[in-house]
């Protein structure tokens, strides 16, 4: 049986590896319920026939059965049909072979070329990025990791203190102090209206100083020991008095503007992955708008490029910081490796390559950003891509 893997940026970097050898990519809806779910491998094969006649086209007198093989294994491998969700990815180069399953629906269609066709991948970057949830309570910490479609527990580094008590030791304020341990009233306990930070007298104040000695011991070691060396996005979980402190004390970058406002400890894991991935699909869609301006702002300063040609051009010369590009928009074409010199297909057929995602690959090995305009949001070309040049 062939194992489902889950979409990565680690995915994404070995695909963008393979260039100038026969490269097989074939995306298609799947479906998780019978009698849909029986239909799938129908398609499917249909799919893997349009790649066999792309390849014959495309090299003739190659032998192309080792490159199908595995591809033709996938239609009896019920194991895989039986578990699908809703979409997947399949590619397939010289020594690999791999199934990538999403929860979001895909095109249907098949590519041979010299490189993996990765636009509809590229989209799902923004959707499926990985985050780490960092879950807080005056006296307690734990850690999250996961994407929109799967969220799990991690083990914190040993440097990160679990508690106020790891955290202060001696220093902890002596419970047996006046004043509420949680530093507001019992209604603020709860989150609600009538929490009071001044709630309780006597030892408030040291109480409330705790607090925010072990937030700052939180922000340092969590910064240090997981988003530094992981570089994703980080969504604090937290009572919104809780949320106040933290921030007001917080150095990480990583952390996003926007928190899910509650005391984590009673939210499930998936409830807790519900509320992170409508947070995180908020959060790119706002990236997107921020792209869209960034792109106006270098129209006024003379960086911005609309006509295909010209981007081609400068992509070859890695001179493009930030490529948008149409998502449902496919322009038959390719990009001349040795000159940059765009070539567009006038002649009808649908299985062409992409001009804009070669475009895409050649301002990704580049180290250029690439930015997916999903339809919702209005392209400001109408080429079908648009860039920012660095110089």
């Amino acid at each position: 049986m062939t194992a489902h893997q889950p979409f990565s940026r680690q995915v994404l970097a070995e695909l963008l590896a393979f260039d100038e050898q026969p490269s097989l990519s074939l995306y298609m809806p799947t479906h998780r319920t019978f009698p849909e779910r029986s239909q799938d491998p129908i398609r499917y094969k249909n799919l893997v026939r349009d790649l066999q006649t792309q390849l014959e086209q495309q090299h003739p007198g190659m032998d192309c059965a080792p490159l199908l093989a595995p591809f033709l294994a996938l239609v009896e491998d019920q194991g895989i049909w039986n578990s699908n969700r809703d979409g997947i990815a399949v590619f397939g180069a010289r020594d690999y072979f791999k199934v990538i399953s999403v929860s979001q629906r895909l095109p249907e269609c098949a590519f041979a070329n010299s490189h993996p066709y990765l636009k509809p991948l590229l989209r799902l970057v923004q959707s499926t990025e990985r985050y780490q949830a960092l879950c807080l309570t005056r006296n307690e910490v734990w850690l999250y990791e996961g994407s929109s479609e799967q969220l799990e527990k991690i083990e914190l580094a040993e440097q990160v203190p679990r508690n106020q008590n790891e955290a202060l030791g001696d220093e902890l304020t002596p419970g047996d102090q006046q004043g509420f341990p949680n530093g507001f009233s019992r209604s603020g306990e709860r989150g609600d209206a009538m929490m009071h930070e001044s709630a309780g007298g006597g030892k408030q104040d040291e109480i409330n100083l705790d607090r925010e000695r072990f937030f700052r011991a939180v922000d340092k070691a969590i910064l240090q020991y997981h988003s530094q060396p992981s570089g994703l996005p980080m969504i604090l979980v937290a009572l919104p008095e809780n949320q106040a402190v933290f921030r007001a004390v917080c150095h990480n970058q990583h952390l996003l503007a926007q928190g899910i406002e509650g005391d984590p400890s009673r939210l499930s894991v998936e409830e807790l992955r519900l509320q992170c991935a409508k947070l995180m699909a908020h959060s790119h869609a706002d990236q997107v708008v921020d792209s869209l301006n960034r792109y106006g702002v270098a129209v006024g300063q003379g960086r911005a490029l609309d006509k295909l040609a010209e981007i081609a051009k400068a992509a070859w010369e890695g001179r493009v910081a930030m490529l948008l590009v149409e998502a449902e928009r496919q322009v038959p074409g390719q990009l001349d490796p040795e000159k940059g010199r765009l070539i567009i297909d006038e002649s009808g057929d649908e299985q062409a390559p992409d001009v804009l995602d070669e475009l895409i690959l050649a301002v990704t090995r580049q180290g250029g950003e690439v930015v997916v305009v999903p339809p919702e949001h209005v392209m400001p070309t109408d080429t079908g891509a648009a860039a920012v040049c660095r110089f």
